[in-house]
């Protein structure tokens, strides 16, 4: 007896991320990516999907470059997309990444001068049930250095929310101030890192590829004038932006 189609898919999707795990840059690779000050870096990038509610086929798929370090609004592209694969908890990727891949792409094709050094994912890369999350994923196919952040806590690998993680949350003093996201087996997967002053919430970093942790922690750090960095932030408010504007009887 043949195995139901989604047992099938899940185990192609499994393989898929196995192979393309392997392939994953956890560590710095560009000069930029070294120095105190990032000196070099001049375009980061955003990625974001935004739904509207009820609807979890048809979304806007955004783009944004901005300049570095003052976060000026260099480039944006917003793209209704349907979504064909479903949601399956582990393998967003599956269904996210090709838009966000050819977003960049497009970018490459039309305007490669204006093509970001890094790409911030709002979602995880290796913090991940299987270290392989969206930001790994588009780092992967797209070639370029990309972080993952997520907003909440995605519990993996003997990371939990619970009283610990609350306290060591409630010691960071002040924006740039993180603590390990520390596997069941010892091995570090990201940081909790309060962003900003202004927020005591934390973001979740992880590698995507192509970029240190510490590196990738202190770059979102660099990008936040809020909880959120500035190009997830910018490419999340115009993708919204953009849904209200073609359907504004949606709500979004």
């Amino acid at each position: 007896m043949s195995a139901p189609p989604a047992e099938d898919l899940l185990k192609e999707w499994e393989s898929e991320q196995a192979l393309l795990r392997q392939q994953v840059v956890e560590g710095d690779t560009e000069d930029w990516q070294r120095a105190p000050d990032f000196s070099g870096l001049q375009r980061v990038g955003g990625v974001d999907l935004s739904f509207i509610k009820g609807d979890d086929v048809n979304a806007c798929a955004q783009l944004v470059v901005l300049s570095y370090p003052d976060l000026q609004l260099l480039y944006e592209n917003s793209q209704m997309v349907t979504l064909t694969a479903p949601y399956i908890a582990g393998f967003l990727a599956f269904r996210e990444t090709p838009f966000l891949l050819e977003s960049l792409q497009r970018l490459e094709r039309d305007q490669p001068q204006l093509l970001p050094q890094v790409v911030f994912v709002d979602g995880n890369g290796l913090f991940h049930y299987r270290e392989f999350g969206l930001a790994c994923h588009l780092g992967v196919l797209s070639g370029l250095p990309c972080v993952g952040v997520a907003k909440n806590l995605l519990q993996v690998q003997g990371v939990n929310k619970d009283e610990e993680h609350q306290s060591q949350i409630a010691a960071l003093q002040k924006g740039g101030d993180s603590f390990p996201l520390t596997a069941a087996s010892g091995k570090v997967l990201g940081k909790a890192l309060r962003s900003c002053n202004k927020s005591s919430k934390p973001v979740y970093v992880s590698v995507g590829h192509r970029i240190s942790l510490d590196t990738a922690v202190r770059l979102t750090h660099s990008c936040c004038r809020y909880r959120v960095p500035e190009p997830i932030r910018q490419a999340d408010c115009l993708s919204r932006e953009y849904l209200r504007k073609h359907f504004p009887a949606a709500d979004t």
